[in-house]
């Protein structure tokens, strides 16, 4: 296979990774609207509207603000609005993205959780959106290092690369699966699959970002494993807390 993968769409060439992320966008809200037609829990007009703004402002400025900072040296050099615009990461997007929805759901006073629903699409979109960021080879910022393994591919460079989309792709099948066997259990409350989704792909991104190139901020850590530390620690804290809420109800 020849990297990077592209496409010819009416009479212009496009790389992988943007088309695959607009159709995994698109698949996921797809079948988020199927499953929300589906469930038996229906939010309000204004709640729904509250929580959407709030998850889509927040997912925006969250995966353009830690892309940007991924490697703040270099920001302000050959400044060009279009630079800033194309540097995003899923991890701003998904962790300012929950601060927007926790936003918008206290102005509305929607004290329940509306995450669970979410999951599921979300991991469709970020599987597919992970096909394109692997056609798309070294040509986009979403390879990785050099490596001896038997893992290792060419991705078009000289050089033997950690393939990490693959990886994100095998974690992502699994993921869906292992949550998929928690949701059929039906004891735990609202929000707890999405919690375990997050604290499960933050975990994850943390070490997979040690085999992928990035600006060392404290220690060895960049700025995408400092934000996942963050989220992490919140997310133990919250599963802490509503499994002690189960166990009490259980008792009682």
């Amino acid at each position: 296979m020849d990297f990077p993968v592209t496409f010819q769409l009416f009479g212009k060439t496009i790389l992988a990774h943007p088309l695959f992320e607009t159709l995994g966008m698109f698949m996921g809200m797809r079948y988020y609207y199927f499953l929300k037609r589906k469930s038996p829990e229906k939010l309000s007009f204004n709640t729904s509207a509250a929580v959407l703004i709030g998850a889509t402002a927040g997912a925006l400025i969250g995966s353009k603000l830690i892309g940007n900072l991924e490697n703040p040296y270099t920001l302000f050099e050959n400044f060009s609005l279009k630079k800033i615009w194309s540097n995003n990461t899923i991890v701003g997007g998904l962790a300012f993205g929950l601060i927007g929805v926790e936003l918008a759901k206290k102005i509305v006073r929607h004290k329940e959780s509306t995450g669970d629903l979410i999951v599921f699409p979300l991991i469709l979109a970020m599987v597919i959106g992970r096909i394109g960021c692997f056609l798309t080879g070294i040509y986009e910022e979403t390879y990785g290092i050099p490596t001896g393994s038997i893992f290792g591919m060419h991705l078009g460079d000289q050089y033997l690369r950690h393939p990490v989309a693959l990886y994100e792709i095998a974690f992502l099948v699994f993921m869906w699966i292992y949550l998929k066997r928690i949701q059929k259990k039906n004891k735990y409350p609202q929000g707890f699959i999405f919690q375990l989704f997050m604290l499960g792909y933050f975990t994850f991104r943390f070490f997979l970002d040690f085999i992928k190139p990035h600006v060392h901020m404290v220690g060895n850590l960049g700025t995408i494993q400092l934000v996942c530390i963050c989220v992490i620690i919140y997310y133990i804290y919250k599963i802490k807390n509503t499994s002690n809420d189960t166990l009490k109800t259980i008792e009682s």
